[in-house]
This record gives C-alpha cells, structure tokens and sequence, in this order.
C-alpha cells in the first residue's frame, strides 16, 4: 500500500504543473494583459518579475507556489493572496464538508429505503424527490428556502457565517443544505441501483440460505459491497461541491474563496484568480487521492491490480 501512496503522491506533481501552466496561459491570454507591467506598480514588478519575459514569469511563479507565495493583491486593500486563502479557505471547506455531511446523512438512508422497498411509495418518493435536486439549480434553491425557511418560518438567518473558523451555529444550515442537494440526490440514486444489483448477486443468496438474518445479509453483505460505487463518485462530487459554492457564498454571504475570486476577476485581480484556482484544484487532487485510497481499501480486485 505505501508504494501505491508514493505513486499516487508522485503523479500529483505533474498535474500540479499542467494546472499551475494551463491556469497561467489563460490569464495572460486576456486582452488586458494580466502580468502587464502597468497593471502593477514598480516594486511589485521587480519582485515578481512582470517586468521580464513570459517564460520567466511563469519559472518564478512556479517556484512561488511551491513556496507557499502566491503574490499581491490590488483588489483588496493591505492584504495579500495568502491572507485571503488563510482565513477565507477554511468558511468554504465547512461550508463543503457540511454539504458533504448532509448527503451523506440524508442521501445514503434514503437510497437504502429505496432499494429495500422497490417499487413502493417511498421508493418513487425518493425517486421524484432525487430528480428534483438534480433540476433545481442551487440559486433557485437558494431563494426558495431564503423566503420560507428564513423569512416565513423564522428558524434560521438569511445570510451570514459564523465570525469563527470552524464554528457552528444556525446560519450554517442553509447554505450547507443548497450545496448538497445535488450529491444528496447521487448518494440515493446510486445506492438504490447498487443495492438493487447486489442483492441479486449469488453471494447474497447463499448468506440468506445459510440461515443469516435479513439485518446481517443487508448490513455486512449487501450495504458494505453497495457503497464502493459512492466511493468512486466521491471524488467528483468534491469538485462540484468546491465549484458550486461559488454560487452559493455569494447569496448567503458566506465568507470564502469563492466571493473572493468572483470580484477578483470583476477587478482584474489576476494574482487572486491564479492563487485560489490553484489552491481549489489542489484540493480536488487530494480529495482524489483520498478516494483513491479508500478504493484501495475497500475493493480487494483494486488492492490485486496494484501488488
């Protein structure tokens, strides 16, 4: 297993580079001129070499993320990138972490209901309910339940976040709520199928034939053998759940990254767009190799291809 880690590690690196290039290439093919030296005042300049050829500014600003300097910032006064990533990214990864959280704990019981009762009510419940997440967009969702959970019922603020890192309090639950409705409805949808094609399965048979009960077949054989698929789109989820919070920070006003890089790209801020684009594709890399990992784990057949 470690020598699967260290390759997986070592693959990251090159990715990285393609990231850090593709994303440098496109901000300067901008009309403006990005890295164009009267965007930026003298001192800047020499510092992070704009005033030198396009090859050398992207060598140095290689070696500046590697560094952990991610430069300047003009949109945003007395503050660099690397305050803005600091203390906006850990609001946007609760905000992603209890979106995930909510898929989880509502997605997964919902699909095992769903597969256990085929063709029930609540199995076409779950269903409509999954189609309904997957065709609302989150800002629709956003106002929907601004209006009546916030306005109408009271039970919780219509924007706002928790002054804290990694605080908890009632004005996190909407925002989390809109973000997972779209992974809460793969979560079931997957499940059921999975379910649904592993109670077939002979294995499945023989444990009920041995005597086991229903609990013991579901639980140990059929719901551990289920959640491998939810595994594989974890990864994936985990990039829309970064993405889609762009949307979701800005109607709530919750204070992360994404509000951040949606004005620095209104103001031109090309450092800020560089830097967070750079820092969210880094996340998705790891949370891929965290799936990875635990697709490792979990399946033998993956363990037997990498020995």
């Amino acid at each position: 297993m470690a020598a699967f880690i260290v390759r997986r590690v070592l693959w990251t690196i090159p990715v990285v580079l393609l990231i850090i290039l593709f994303t440098f290439l496109l901000v300067r093919a901008i009309a403006t001129g990005p890295f164009a030296p009267a965007n930026y005042p003298r001192p800047v300049q020499t510092t992070f070499h704009l005033d030198q050829a396009c090859y050398e500014q992207y060598a140095f600003y290689v070696k500046s993320v590697f560094t952990l300097d991610f430069g300047p910032t003009l949109a945003f006064t007395d503050r660099t990138v690397n305050d803005i990533i600091i203390n906006q990214y850990p609001n946007s990864l609760l905000l992603g972490l209890l979106a995930l959280a909510w898929a989880v704990a509502i997605g997964i019981p919902a699909g095992m209901i769903a597969a256990l009762r085929p063709g029930s009510v609540l199995d076409y419940m779950v269903m409509v309910l999954s189609s309904i997440g997957f065709a609302f967009p989150a800002f629709l969702v956003a106002t929907l339940l601004i209006y009546y959970v916030a306005l109408k019922l009271e039970w919780v603020p219509t924007s706002g976040w928790p002054s804290e890192h990694w605080q908890l309090d009632r004005s996190v639950i909407l925002p989390s709520l809109t973000l997972s409705l779209v992974p809460m409805a793969w979560f079931a949808r997957l499940l059921r199928g999975a379910m649904l094609e592993t109670m077939g399965q002979d294995y499945v048979k023989a444990a009920r034939a041995k005597g086991l009960r229903a609990q013991q077949v579901i639980i140990r054989h059929v719901l551990k053998n289920s959640l491998i698929p939810l595994v594989t789109v974890a990864g994936p989820l985990i990039g829309y759940l970064i993405t889609g919070s762009f949307v979701v920070e800005w109607i709530f006003s919750v204070p992360g990254i994404g509000r951040y890089f949606i004005t620095a790209v209104f103001a031109r801020d090309y450092f800020v767009v560089l830097g967070i684009t750079i820092v969210l594709s880094v996340t998705i890399i790891v949370a891929n190799l965290i799936v990875d990992l635990a697709y490792f784990v979990l399946d033998p057949r993956t363990r037997d291809a990498h020995l």
